[in-house]
């Protein structure tokens, strides 16, 4: 299939319906992907090829992604008899016992699971590399970061090996590398997708799950085959109008948008990516929208300090419940330098102390949410600069100081949309001097996903971006 990596979830999945291509057909041309391009990038980790054959020739669901290859980030999400290492050299529990509920619900989709992508370790930066899984690295350029911590699901994705692939997002791990591979990634309001009964690494419910893709209807329709309520779980997601793939052929109407470059810490972002956003919100006017420039309005310093400890405590709590499945406590080298800083940092968090950071976090949050009240969309960038050099991110350098530095300068937009459980959505409308992609965020009130699905198809079509490929692609 020469073809293969030119066509969206939706499209392969079309050509399986006519009988153009078999499930199989689709699972060889994958796997040459994968043969071809991981090698340099290191996005693939974990192959299970021959299991994706056996269930490709069998019986599939009649789901709306029947015979697509998938890839799941390897992290927390269990797929029967497959490892989950979550990159980290501790971590390493043998083959898990059953699936995920979500990931039942991928393969009810009709999706053919072909292995895991590079994740770092525990998920914890906004680049992909570790100990475990090595470094991962940008189709657009190799030396560049592709973002993390769903590195590798963007890798795979941008390069054609897949048409989308799982991914998840706790402080910006869709957002950031959607916007350094360019592609789409959404991360849905808080519970929309599904979460396993025991509620390990949700991050206090900061953490949600979905995907990266080329397309925005590839995201909808996944939203709309994943993204329903459980039966007995205690999070309902807020209901919606109807299907999102229909909302992305529907016109957004004039919507109230605002944008800013404000960044939490006051710093200034890249010349280049403020001329984007700025071409951004030209764009979004033209088109008929009302958009005005307007920064948020919070205690960024209260808020930022009250989730650090909040979420140094849970990662504890993660730890310890992994610690008993282990039976030890992690060796000296067995945890990177961020995992061993939050671990001891979490221990030392009360829990008196963990639960006012968490009521804390939720109070001002609620100020996000009421500015929200006054338009329907906010726009910023993505990243403060275009993507990183891997030299210059480095998580495993012990250089601490430095790496925290460069982060908050890389990544400033992403966290506060997952502490107010917002959905926001990543769209490749730009490209830095070097080639690099630079993704806009587009985020709305809480369970309105449909406003941004109409606003990135309307979008799309106005700055169209599926002709456009890195140099190591399909």
């Amino acid at each position: 299939m020469k073809e293969y990596a030119s066509h969206d979830g939706l499209g392969l999945a079309g050509l399986v319906a006519r009988r153009e291509v078999s499930p199989v057909e689709l699972v060889e041309a994958a796997i040459a992907g994968i043969e071809r391009h991981n090698g340099t990038l290191n996005a693939v980790v974990y192959k299970a090829y021959d299991e994706a054959r056996r269930t490709a020739a069998g019986a599939l669901p009649e789901g709306p992604f029947k015979g697509v290859p998938f890839l799941i980030k390897d992290l927390a999400r269990r797929v029967v008899g497959w490892p989950c290492s979550m990159g980290s050299v501790f971590a390493d529990t043998g083959p898990a016992a059953d699936d995920s509920v979500l990931v039942q619900r991928y393969r009810e989709a009709g999706l053919v699971l072909l292995g895991t992508t590079n994740t770092p370790e525990f998920g914890i930066p906004g680049v992909t590399h570790s100990e475990r899984l090595g470094l991962c690295k940008n189709p657009w350029n190799p030396a560049h970061t592709p973002g993390g911590s769903s590195g590798g699901s963007a890798a795979a994705v941008a390069s054609g090996m897949v048409p989308m692939a799982h991914a998840s997002d706790g402080l910006g791990s869709i957002r950031i590398p959607a916007a350094c591979c360019g592609l789409v990634g959404m991360k849905p309001t808080r519970d929309r997708n599904p979460w396993d009964p025991d509620g390990m690494w949700r991050g206090c419910g900061l953490v949600v799950d979905h995907i990266v893709s080329r397309s925005v209807r590839d995201s909808a329709a996944m939203l709309d085959a994943t993204g329903y309520p459980q039966a007995a779980s205690p999070f309902a997601p807020p209901p919606k109008a109807g299907p999102y793939l229909d909302e992305v052929q529907r016109s957004p109407g004039k919507l109230r948008i605002t944008w800013s470059s404000q960044t939490p810490t006051g710093r200034p972002i890249d010349a280049e990516v403020e001329q984007a956003l700025v071409a951004t919100a030209e764009l979004l006017a033209s088109l008929g929208h009302d958009v005005q420039q307007r920064a948020l309005r919070v205690d960024w310093l209260a808020l930022y300090f009250a989730a650090r400890a909040m979420l140094a405590a849970n990662f504890a709590a993660e730890m310890k419940g992994l610690i008993a499945r282990v039976g030890r406590e992690p060796g000296e080298a067995e945890l990177g330098p961020l995992a061993r800083r939050s671990y001891e940092a979490g221990k030392l968090v009360s829990g008196a102390d963990a639960l006012a950071a968490s009521q804390r976090v939720h109070a001002l949050s609620w100020q996000i949410l009421e500015q929200f009240q006054s338009f329907d969309v906010f726009l910023t960038p993505v990243l403060g600069a275009p993507p990183p050099l891997t030299a210059d991110l480095d998580p495993l350098s012990g250089d601490l100081k430095t790496f925290d530095s460069r982060t908050a300068a890389s990544f400033p937009f992403t966290p506060p949309f997952n502490m107010t459980g917002q959905p926001s959505i990543s769209l490749p409308l730009a490209h830095s001097a070097s080639g690099l992609p630079m993704g806009m965020m587009f985020t709305a009130r809480y369970g309105d996903e449909s406003t941004l699905f109409r606003l990135a198809g309307q979008l799309e079509k106005a700055r169209p971006w599926a002709d456009r490929h890195p140099a190591l692609w399909g």
